[in-house]
């Protein structure tokens, strides 16, 4: 196979697997403010316990989560060296600082509170423990913004100069304020708020099922059900406003997700097709007439720039075309479930076991649900930039390196390997703590109660007190 290709399969399968935790930890750590503050706020012991006990189960969630997410993000990094070294070559002077950004204003922050929040109840003030995870949720959000802003820069690249083949800043606000910016930061946050309200609902759906955590569950189901019907809408808004943005700034990758071939009024909304590239036409075609003018210019008999137009220029059609069908997709089945389990919900007196089994075995199947949509709407977003690694500035094809395709391949299967052991793993405790959470808070339990306040943990050494 050719070794570029097997060079984006490789990054494609890292950055894949790191996205699936970041997508958790950005929203979970605002989540667990909530907790924590309805914990302060409950008056009714029951109460009280049952929003800890919700803290403290999804605090673990957090843990996990943030940690595979650091460790794919470092591996990652080094791939920007192995797969593409002339990329940093190029663009070094403005990806380079971009990220180190992240490190200095967002992973700080949350390594410096990451240790209270997750060891400090009991043993700091309320306060400060609650303070400790608003820093932490603060900081997996300003993570995302200076990575968004590096992605969104090669989307639609602004604000450089070109001094000796080098892309240098110009300016460092239209760098990170780029045309696609706003959009692509609002459209992450918001994926990553109904992933994690497709969690909650999904895990705590499992643990009714399986009678666990009778105090916590029925809340957490509630918040997760909530907040998916009130961000669902807002999702679908603001992706609208992003496909407009994208239809102005990369009018092939439109042109890839709609199936468009040749520029034309009134084009039809494909249900269904098999785009062929060789053929360049798409075969099965179920459409309705006139339908996508509508969605992307908003009139019945707008134009849309079809790919014959940008022939060599634009990105693989077939990949692109489904993964926007697997996004849109899922996003449709995350709305009707939220809006009907809600409403069931509320219904019920917000009370689960009155819920209808069937429901909540739905909800238990779509707690990984953001997931697919999450990464179906990456794949259109990366693959969608073929063949620039900076759109319309450099070809992936010229950064790449010279690794022969043999060793690429035996990488790629390591990676591939290993990641889907590790997000199996993930799952299987993930399932095994929403069965068992008595027994995981018990255990954390008695380790708080073998280090009071004022414990001192760390070795004594003599000399040294």
């Amino acid at each position: 196979m050719d070794p570029l290709m097997l060079a984006r399969m490789q990054f494609a399968a890292n950055i894949t697997f790191h996205i699936l935790f970041p997508t958790i930890s950005i929203a979970l750590g605002w989540l667990l403010l909530f907790f924590r503050w309805r914990y302060l706020r409950a008056g009714e012991p029951g109460d009280r316990q049952a929003w800890l006990n919700a803290y403290r189960f999804h605090t673990k969630v957090f843990a996990l989560s943030f940690a595979l997410g650091v460790v794919s993000g470092v591996v990652m990094s080094f791939q920007f060296g192995t797969n593409w070294p002339g990329f940093m070559e190029r663009v070094g002077d403005i990806a380079g600082p971009l990220l180190g950004y992240e490190v200095l204003t967002a992973f700080f922050l949350e390594a410096g509170f990451l240790g209270i929040m997750l060891f400090g109840h009991g043993k700091v003030s309320e306060r400060v423990h609650l303070w400790a995870t608003f820093f932490v949720a603060l900081g997996t959000t300003i993570s995302a913004f200076w990575i968004l802003a590096l992605n969104s820069w090669m989307q639609t690249p602004t604000g450089h100069e070109v001094v000796d083949g080098r892309y240098q800043v110009a300016s460092w606000l239209q760098v990170v304020f780029n045309p696609s910016f706003p959009y692509r930061f609002t459209h992450m946050l918001l994926a990553s708020a109904l992933t994690c309200a497709f969690l909650l609902s999904g895990l705590s759906a499992w643990q009714v099922l399986k009678g666990a955590a009778p105090l916590s569950a029925p809340r957490v189901m509630r918040v997760g059900l909530t907040l998916a019907a009130m961000l669902i809408p807002v999702q679908i808004f603001v992706g609208d406003l992003h496909g407009l943005n994208t239809l102005e700034h990369q009018p092939q990758k439109i042109a890839a997700m709609e199936g468009v071939w040749q520029t034309e009024r009134g084009a039809p909304l494909l249900l269904f097709a098999i785009p062929d590239e060789q053929a360049r036409e798409n075969r099965f075609a179920i459409a309705i007439p006139k339908l996508a003018s509508f969605i992307l210019r908003h009139d019945f008999d707008g134009e849309i720039r079809g790919l014959n137009e940008f022939r060599g220029r634009h990105p693989p059609v077939l990949p692109v075309f489904w993964a926007f069908r697997v996004m849109v997709g899922m996003g449709v089945l995350m709305l009707l479930t939220s809006w009907a389990g809600w409403w069931l919900y509320r219904r019920s007196g917000w009370q689960p076991r009155e819920l209808p089994r069937a429901l909540l075995w739905v909800l238990a199947g779509m707690t990984f649900s953001g997931w697919i949509a999450t990464v179906a709407g990456w794949y259109v977003t990366e693959i969608g930039r073929q063949p620039f690694i900076v759109y319309g500035l450099i070809r992936t094809a010229d950064v790449a390196s010279g690794v022969p395709a043999p060793m690429i391949a035996l990488t790629l299967t390591l990676y591939v390997a290993v990641y889907g052991a590790l997000a199996l793993a993930y799952v299987g405790v993930l399932k095994y703590m929403a069965e068992k959470p008595e027994e995981v808070l018990a255990h954390e339990s008695a380790e708080r109660a073998a280090t009071p306040p004022g414990a001192i943990t760390a070795p004594v050494i003599e000399g040294l007190t």
